[in-house]
């Protein structure tokens, strides 16, 4: 009887774990973009939630910062170093995918991109012209399609503007989560790029970073 009643208890304890993905979350929830929050970031999936929606097979997570962003994030409170991301996350700097729109703070970014944009009055893309012959395989290569992706920045900007260019090149919207911005993450995952030296210096443990690199002076112009 203590054998059988031992049996039913474990096959119960099994039958919980696997209702519940063995302590991971199930199936997603559809993106929810907030319809309050400028960014659209994401209502379910966010920097209050994310840690619960690491590590699953399903979804490709990207982290939309530059390294080491000319623009002048800390005159509205966020930082143009990229000084800790998320386990999992790849950097893809959205800088490099295509022209910025006007920020809100000076020193934006200028350079080669893989795509020039076109925005219309209420900010919608209405035109995305490769720069590059390599420009839609990059994207291809960086933001699978079978998978959902989480796109994660510094404070949801560079998020939005890459699930915008997204839906704009055909990608599913279903699958594209603007999960918000990282200065404010107040979880215990993060992965630390920049720490401080014996002698009180700063360290930038830029080699922990999974860190997509384009070489645009390898690429093939687009004749314009």
């Amino acid at each position: 009887m203590i054998k059988s009643g031992f049996y039913v208890l474990f096959a119960g304890l099994l039958a919980v774990l696997s209702s519940c993905g063995g302590g991971k979350p199930g199936e997603l929830p559809a993106p929810a973009p907030d319809p309050a929050d400028v960014f659209g970031v994401d209502l379910n999936i966010n920097m209050e939630t994310i840690d619960s929606w690491l590590g699953r097979e399903d979804v490709a997570y990207r982290d939309m910062r530059m390294l080491f962003d000319p623009a002048d994030f800390t005159a509205i409170g966020g930082s143009s170093v990229l000084s800790a991301t998320l386990p999992g996350f790849r950097i893809v700097p959205y800088p490099y995918l295509a022209t910025l729109p006007p920020l809100p703070v000076s020193g934006a970014y200028e350079g080669p991109a893989l795509y020039s944009l076109t925005w219309n009055a209420a900010g919608e893309i209405t035109d995305a012209a490769p720069n590059y012959a390599e420009s839609a395989m990059v994207l291809a290569d960086l933001f699978p399609r079978d998978k959902a992706v989480f796109l994660m920045c510094g404070g949801g900007g560079y998020a939005g503007l890459t699930r915008a260019l997204l839906i704009h090149l055909g990608w599913d919207a279903d699958k594209l989560y603007n999960i918000g911005g990282n200065w404010g993450y107040k979880g215990d995952k993060g992965l630390e790029l920049v720490g401080t030296s014996s002698d009180g210096g700063s360290v930038y443990a830029t080699w922990r970073a999974d860190y997509a690199f384009m070489d645009f002076a390898r690429m093939t112009p687009k004749k314009q």
